[in-house]
């Protein structure tokens, strides 16, 4: 992706830069002198990177750029959410979350504009697919955050479904967790998926980062009323395939569970849950529902949910309430959407 008529270091690996370098004719050391101003100094622009010679500045410029962009506009919650807007190299928008809690600060990114998995409780749904973002893009919403320096921890739970732009997304936490990108840990990192074959193989065996899984249902008939995802790889399925890898010590398994006032939140959802995922070194995250315009839906009481998470919890499957944030200002789990930016309506 190019940003005018130029192509963004930001987003590269480390072998990428090495390939510029020579293609320019640079030293293959000078591909490192870039990663660390890139990804450990955070500079603006090539000008800024001055241990490359005034020669070499000026070639780098000529053909490329860091390629970060600041925030559109943001929005700040009375809880302390900060919601982002970044425009895209492409032309599009999307939204990131910035959700500070105590001595931990996550940041909610997105991986596409838009979404095409259509889960019927989703804003991001509703607003239709537009296009896969590029590490590039991904990597901006850290890059220009304001807050980067007081992150610990990334979730891929924006707009979205990371695994079907795993390409990209596999490249961004690549950048994150190298010893030439940012060096975080792994463990710090969080990928979020509705359930994608290929996309989950490809990603259980590339990469080592936390998985979460859009479950909201055990039952296939009913979770396929509320996630066409279903039909096409379902939460059996991919509870099986899951089955398959250790998640004792690597990382973390857990599985999303958007709860709705007779829909999925009776003991029979909740025996389901336990049998389904009888087993398997997991958690459950219970989500409060919040209301989309168009959507049918009313989520569970306060007072049920508590009593869904404790009876999981006594049969053994370690269950806990997510704190909801930055509602006011849509931010929080399902309200994600650009589509007024997009000129979009539904």
């Amino acid at each position: 992706m190019t940003v005018g008529d130029k192509i963004p270091l930001l987003g590269m690996t480390l072998s990428e830069l090495k390939a510029v370098a020579r293609e320019l004719g640079m030293p293959d050391f000078a591909a490192r002198q870039m990663a660390d101003w890139l990804y450990k100094k955070r500079v603006f622009s090539i000008e800024e990177m001055t241990n490359l010679s005034a020669q070499n500045r000026k070639l780098l410029g000529e053909r490329y750029v860091v390629g970060c962009s600041a925030p559109a506009d943001m929005q700040r919650s009375a809880d302390g959410t900060v919601k982002y807007l970044y425009r895209t190299a492409a032309g599009g928008y999307v939204e990131t979350v910035y959700i500070p809690d105590g001595d931990r600060a996550t940041l909610c990114v997105s991986s596409q504009v838009g979404c095409r998995m259509g889960c019927h409780f989703c804003m991001t749904g509703k607003q239709g697919f537009q296009g896969n973002l590029t590490a590039a893009d991904i990597l901006n919403q850290l890059y220009s955050l304001p807050e980067r320096d007081q992150l610990t921890n990334v979730v891929f739970m924006g707009q979205g479904e990371p695994l079907d732009n795993l390409d990209q997304v596999l490249r961004a936490t690549e950048i994150l967790t190298s010893d030439e990108g940012y060096a975080w840990s792994p463990r710090r990192i969080t990928v979020s998926t509705v359930g994608v074959r290929k996309g989950l193989e490809r990603f259980l065996n590339e990469s080592e980062c936390h998985l979460a899984v859009s479950l909201h249902n055990p039952f296939p008939g009913q979770r396929g009323r509320l996630m066409p995802a279903e039909h096409g790889f379902g939460i059996e399925r991919i509870v099986e395939l899951l089955r398959g890898y250790d998640f004792s010590r690597q990382r973390r398994l857990s599985f999303e569970y958007t709860m709705f006032e007779g829909v999925n939140d009776s003991v029979a959802h909740a025996k389901g849950l336990l049998k389904l995922l009888h087993g398997l070194d997991c958690r459950i995250n219970l989500i409060r529902f919040h209301a989309v315009p168009g959507v049918d839906l009313k989520g569970t009481p306060e007072e049920q949910m508590v009593g869904f998470r404790d009876y999981l919890t006594r049969h053994g499957l370690f269950t806990t309430i997510r704190a909801s944030r930055g509602q006011d200002i849509f931010a929080a789990c399902g309200l994600l959407s650009t589509a007024k930016q997009q000129g979009i309506e539904f």
